[in-house]
């Protein structure tokens, strides 16, 4: 399970709609409790360094961009939970590329942006998480907690 708070999932369709018909990127950066649930505490939005393209269906994160959000999850005395993109004009669901490309343990949380069809602007639908299974075989999907921030 994860814990998102609603300002960040906002901030996720903000990015996926910002970045489309590209996909966009991030990392999740947060805490684990003895049960093993992720809460999200902090989103790292990140350029999405694929080549022009192929961003319309990858992303890429650089090292030196998971480095920084390794020493900004340091010294917020966090870690790095997750990661986070966005799937233009497909379901909110792993690719194969994604499942060669991904890490057990971590979150995967992945939105579906699609073009609206009235206005002709992106609009974030579906938002799913998933975690790799150690055999690195399937995801598995995560269920996601949504929290509303304190006022």
């Amino acid at each position: 399970m994860i814990n998102l708070l609603s300002l960040h999932e906002k901030i996720i369709r903000a990015e996926g709609e910002s970045a489309y018909p590209n996909e966009c990127c991030g990392i999740l950066i947060g805490a684990i409790d003895a049960y093993g649930v992720k809460t999200v505490m902090h989103i790292e939005a990140i350029h999405n360094a694929r080549e022009d393209g192929e961003q319309y269906h990858r992303f890429l994160i650089t090292p030196e961009e998971m480095l920084k959000a390794e020493k900004t999850a340091r010294i917020r005395k966090q870690d790095v939970i997750g990661f986070y993109h966005s799937h233009p004009d497909h379901p909110a669901v792993p690719s194969d590329y994604d499942k060669e490309h991904a890490l057990p343990f971590y979150s995967y949380i992945i939105v579906s942006v699609n073009k609206d069809k009235d206005r002709q602007l992106p609009v974030s639908e579906e938002l799913t998480s998933w975690e790799l299974t150690a055999d690195r075989k399937k995801f598995e999907s995560e269920n996601i907690l949504k929290e509303k921030e304190n006022d």
